[in-house]
């Protein structure tokens, strides 16, 4: 079963670029990476919010392990306010079961 993970991102206030920089070229990397169904990048005005479905537990520690995303936090790490939010989430189906769900 996939795994949909919530992922949040908050720069220092003048560091939005930067951040989207790294963020978007570690995107590529990481759609190559095993197990990885969903990697999608959003934005607003307080940040950005990743939006991932992992094939399993597995794939999903691989990732968090990984040289990609360990580079990537590596990257950023000074220019966020806090550490990334990052929530495993699971569906609660309603109504129609192809829009309720990621």
């Amino acid at each position: 079963m996939s795994l949909t993970i919530v992922a949040t991102i908050t720069p220092k206030p003048g560091r939005a670029d930067v951040v989207r920089e790294v963020l978007t070229a570690a995107i590529p990397k990481v759609h190559e990476e095993d197990g990885c169904e969903l990697y999608a990048l959003h934005e607003d005005k307080r940040g950005f919010v990743f939006v991932e479905r992992w094939s399993s537990r597995e794939t999903m520690a691989a990732h968090g392990q990984g040289s990609t995303f360990t580079a990537l936090i590596a990257a950023i790490s000074d220019d966020l306010v806090e550490p990334p939010g990052v929530r495993v989430v699971a569906p609660v189906p309603a109504g129609d079961p192809g829009k309720g769900t990621v």
